[in-house]
C-alpha cells in the first residue's frame, strides 16, 4: 500500500504545506535498484580517533567504490598509514574549512582508539563540523570493539558509542540518512567488508541505529562476487507465496542463490507464480505438519543435494487480549512462529541436509522486544526467536551462523489492513517516520546470509527505521 501523506508531503506544493504547519516530511528513500548498482557513489569522509585501528580495513574497501575519498587531516595516521597501505585515492579536508555547499553521502568514523571517556571528545571534533552536511539518504558507519572484549575505561568509552549513534541517527532521519555502529573484534578486520559493502549502501535503506558485532571467524574461502555473492548457493524461504517472503526469496534469487520458495497447499498458485519468476522451485507443504520436517529435508536432498541458506519466514499473528484469548490461537501461533522453526531446523541440522558454513535466519518482530497490547501470544514468540538465535549460536559447528530480523512497521498488505489511525501511527514512529518495504527485510536478510558475513552471528538486526519503541 502507498503512503499517500509521503506523496503529498513530497509534492512541490505539499512541501510548504508541511513546513508552514511543522509537520514532518519523510523522504522518499533510495533503495538497491540492480545487482550490480555501486554500493557507494559521491562523496565518503573518514576520521578516526587518535590509535584507531580499523581504518586500513576501511580503506580497502571504500576505495572498491567510485566514491571520491576524503580524509580528515587528524590523526596522522590516517595518511601515513591507513591510505598509504592501502593506496587509496583519498584527499586531505580540513574540517574546519569546509564548504557551506559539500554534502557526503557517507561519514565513517573509526572510534577503536578511544580508551576512555575523556578520548570520547574525538566524536564531537569529528561529527559537529559535518553533521548538518550529511547528504540526502547518507550513510553513518562508526566502527568500536566490543566492550565485553575490553578493560573497563575501554568498555565505558565503547559503550557508550551505542547512545552516541542511536541519537545521531534520530538528528539525521529527517533527511533519509541512517546511522549503524559496527563493533569488531581483534582478529576480526578481514571480515569487516561485507557489513562496511551493506551499512554504506542503499540496502539499508530502513536498517538505522543497529548494533552489530563482527567475530572472528575463518575468512571464506575464494573470492566473493559482491554483485552476485549467494552464486551457486541453495535457499530455502517459508512463507514465500507473497508479502516479505515473496521479497526475501526475489532478493535471494538476484544474488544469485537457488530459492526453494515454502508455503502452505493453500497459497500454492501464488507460490508457483513467484518460484517461476525467480528461476526457483516451489514446494507446497504445511508446517505444522509433524512430518513436515522430513518432507522439506527429502525435497532439498533430491531436488538440490543440499541447502546453504536456511531463511524462517512464516509466521501468523491471531490478535486477543490474554483474558479474551482462545487456547487454538495460541497454539497454533506458537507452532507456525517458533516450534516449527526448531523442528525443522533439527532435521537439516541433524541428517547435514543443511551444509557447512550454512546460514539459518529467523524473522523476529519488534513486537518481541517491546510487546503489543492483545499480542502476547505474538510477543513471545517473536521474543523466543531472539533468544533460540543467541542460544544456538553458541552450540552450532561447522561455520555455520545464525541470525534474526526483528521487523518493525513494513507496507504489506497485513499492515493495509490495519484501521487508519493505528496504521498512520505506526509509519510515523520512527526516526525516518515512514514504514518500510518488503525488501528492506529482504536485504538486510541477504546480508546476513552472504559468505562474508561468516563473523556474524547470535545476533538480531532491526529493520524498522530506529523505532521509537523498543530498545
Amino acid at each position: 500500500m502507498s503512503d499517500l501523506y509521503q506523496k503529498v508531503a513530497n509534492s512541490p506544493w505539499g512541501k510548504s504545506l508541511v513546513s508552514a504547519m511543522n509537520l514532518p516530511r519523510p523522504a522518499i528513500l533510495e533503495r538497491q535498484g540492480r545487482a550490480d548498482s555501486p554500493f557507494l557513489e559521491g562523496q565518503a569522509l573518514l576520521g578516526a580517533a587518535q590509535g584507531g585501528s580499523l581504518l586500513e580495513a576501511v580503506c580497502e574497501v571504500v576505495a572498491a567504490s567510485p566514491a571520491t575519498v576524503f580524509y580528515t587531516a587528524q590523526p596522522a595516521s590516517l595518511s601515513e598509514s591507513a591510505l598509504a597501505k592501502t593506496k587509496a585515492r583519498a584527499n586531505e579536508v580540513d574540517l574546519a574549512k569546509l564548504e557551506d555547499t559539500r554534502r557526503f553521502k557517507a561519514l565513517v568514523f573509526d572510534a577503536s582508539g578511544i580508551a576512555n571517556s575523556l578520548e570520547l571528545r574525538a566524536l564531537y571534533d569529528f561529527f559537529h563540523p559535518v553533521a548538518r552536511k550529511i547528504a540526502k539518504c547518507g550513510r553513518v558507519v562508526i566502527l568500536g570493539r566490543p566492550p565485553e572484549k575490553c578493560d573497563p575505561a575501554k568498555a565505558t568509552a565503547q559503550k557508550a558509542l551505542e547512545g552516541f549513534t542511536r541519537s545521531l541517527a534520530k538528528e539525521i532521519g529527517k533527511t533519509g540518512a541512517v546511522a549503524n555502529l559496527v563493533y569488531v573484534e581483534e582478529g576480526a578486520e578481514p571480515l569487516v567488508e561485507s557489513a562496511l559493502r551493506f551499512f554504506l549502501s542503499p540496502k539499508c535503506a530502513y536498517v538505522d541505529a543497529q548494533v552489530v558485532t563482527i567475530q572472528k571467524a575463518a575468512k571464506p574461502k575464494g573470492r566473493i562476487d559482491w554483485n552476485r555473492p549467494l552464486q551457486d548457493q541453495v535457499a530455502l524461504v517459508t512463507g514465500a507465496s507473497r508479502g516479505i517472503g515473496a521479497a526475501i526469496a526475489r532478493v535471494l534469487a538476484r544474488d544469485g542463490a537457488k530459492v526453494v520458495a515454502l508455503d502452505v497447499p493453500g497459497a500454492s498458485d501464488e507460490l508457483e507464480k513467484v518460484a517461476k519468476e525467480i528461476g526457483g522451485l516451489a514446494l507446497a507443504v504445511d508446517i505444522t505438519d509433524a512430518n513436515s520436517p522430513t518432507q522439506i529435508a527429502d525435497f532439498l536432498r533430491k531436488e538440490t543435494g543440499g541447502v546453504d541458506i536456511v531463511v524462517h519466514n512464516a509466521g501468523v499473528t491471531r490478535d486477543k487480549t490474554l483474558a479474551r484469548m482462545p487456547e487454538h490461537f495460541w497454539d497454533l501461533l506458537m507452532d507456525i512462529n517458533l516450534n516449527a522453526i526448531q523442528r525443522i531446523n533439527d532435521k537439516l541440522l541433524s541428517e547435514e541436509v543443511l551444509r557447512k558454513q550454512g546460514r539459518l535466519i529467523g524473522v523476529s518482530s519488534i513486537g518481541g522486544i517491546a510487546g503489543n497490547f492483545g499480542q502476547t501470544n505474538y510477543a513471545a514468540s517473536k521474543a523466543g526467536v531472539i533468544g533460540y538465535t543467541e542460544a544456538m549460536s553458541r552450540v552450532l559447528k561447522g561455520g555455520i551462523t545464525i541470525n534474526a530480523v526483528a521487523p518493525g512497521f513494513i507496507e504489506t498488505q497485513m499492515t493495509a489492513a490495519m484501521p487508519f489511525t493505528i496504521r498512520e501511527a505506526g509509519r510515523r514512529m520512527n526516526s525516518l517516520s515512514q514504514g518500510g518495504q518488503p525488501q528492506d527485510v529482504a536485504e538486510a536478510i541477504a546480508f546476513l546470509a552472504n559468505p562474508g558475513s561468516n563473523g556474524i552471528s547470535g545476533q538480531t538486526v532491526r529493520v524498522c527505521g530506529q523505532s521509537l519503541i523498543g530498545k
